[in-house]
């Protein structure tokens, strides 16, 4: 595994100041951020981001995107996620399904739906895991049988992020049983699956927290269209290894808690002793190690590359350190929470806790990660 050194140009870092003037110009005083990709499902916000071409900024000139770098993107992205700002409408498209529909999606594809995307205007989710597949994909149960014309999809998804407010999403199902295919890897293909269509039943999952944002998904013999199916039928596994380089090393793998630190630091940072304020002082250390683990990984995939270690180990770096940041926080502060009158860092630190739980289950658990690792390295 590489991760090579870098910096920011002149030109991106420019590019830094102006996102930080257009979120200051945009985002209420009384703001409440969001807790990284946590931000709230803002449609008129994602509006606002895409008419300045920070939606789908590496989509091509010709497909309505910026056509810009990765570490572009990088650096707009960091700026959201550092001001938790509600980005959750665009998150999934713009992240994920438009690289997946530049490397994979066919010319048809690409011409109707990545303008879309750029303009703010079609949104994804993602329909991978499942009752009894989590982490380990190649488990998936959902079918897609071969009819006229296209294919007809049964199963069930969960943890299906926004499925209740967002137009279509990417469906990793089984095209080919195991038992024919000869690898529980192999047969599995990747369809788009428009949310609004006949059979489709979407139900949120309320979490701890009275949230629900996250959905079940059940595909009850929802016909799928061949023009909708997204790259080589039986190549789905590829796909999604290559497609999560994208989700596991972001930014959003290591900023969920720049907010709580922040608000930690405005409420309490007078208050510290030597010995937690040595353990502050590591918070940001950490997270500037991390981030430039990531920016590596962007350099990497600017060049055209697929890190996918690269990106698996700095998710597993990134979301453990999240979740050890709650509770550094939590006992630097000490206390009980005054349900009367929280401060902002108080709201931050009860949602922290009630989520940072599945920090490390998304985008693949860490033992998984892990294993991604150590097959690589012992290679």
């Amino acid at each position: 595994m590489i991760f090579a050194p870098s910096a920011l140009s002149p030109e991106e870092e420019g590019l830094r100041e102006e996102v930080r003037g257009f979120l200051a110009g945009i985002l209420p005083a009384d703001f409440r951020p969001g807790l990284g990709l946590g931000g709230r499902h803002d449609p008129e916000f994602t509006r606002a981001l895409a008419e300045r071409g920070w939606v789908g900024m590496s989509i091509p000139v010709e497909y309505g995107g910026a056509g810009a770098s990765t570490v572009r993107r990088f650096v707009v992205v960091e700026e959201l996620l550092a001001a938790g700002a509600p980005i959750a409408a665009h998150w999934i498209a713009e992240r994920q399904t438009a690289p997946a529909l530049l490397r994979f999606g066919t010319e048809e594809q690409r011409r109707w739906f990545l303008p879309r995307i750029a303009a703010g205007e079609c949104w994804f989710s993602l329909g991978m895991s499942e009752p009894d597949a989590g982490s380990d994909l190649a488990s998936v149960r959902t079918t897609a049988t071969r009819v006229e014309g296209g294919w007809r999809v049964t199963g069930t998804k969960v943890w299906t992020t926004n499925a209740h407010l967002n137009h279509f999403a990417v469906v990793l199902c089984r095209t080919t049983p195991e038992a024919e295919a000869g690898d529980r890897h192999a047969g599995l293909s990747q369809l788009i699956v428009d949310l609004g269509a006949d059979g489709v039943r979407v139900s949120p999952i309320p979490l701890i927290d009275g949230e629900e944002h996250v959905n079940e998904v059940v595909l009850d013999g929802v016909f799928v269209p061949d023009e909708r199916v997204l790259g080589e039928v039986g190549k789905g596994w590829a796909q999604v290894t290559a497609e999560l380089a994208h989700e596991r090393s972001g930014p959003d793998r290591y900023l969920s808690v720049l907010g709580l630190y922040r608000a930690f630091l405005e409420t309490h940072g007078e208050d510290v002793d030597d010995t937690r304020a040595a353990a502050i002082g590591r918070i940001g250390a950490q997270m500037w190690t991390i981030r430039q683990l990531s920016l590596a990984v962007a350099r990497s995939l600017e060049q055209g590359e697929a890190p996918a270690v690269e990106a698996a180990l700095v998710k597993d770096v990134g979301t453990t350190f999240e979740q050890q940041v709650v509770e550094t926080l939590r006992d630097a502060a000490g206390g009980e929470i005054d349900p009367e009158g929280p401060t902002m860092f108080e709201r931050l630190l009860a949602e922290c806790v009630l989520n940072a739980p599945t920090w490390t289950l998304r985008g693949g658990t860490t033992e998984v990660l892990r294993g991604i690792a150590a097959k690589a390295l012992t290679r």
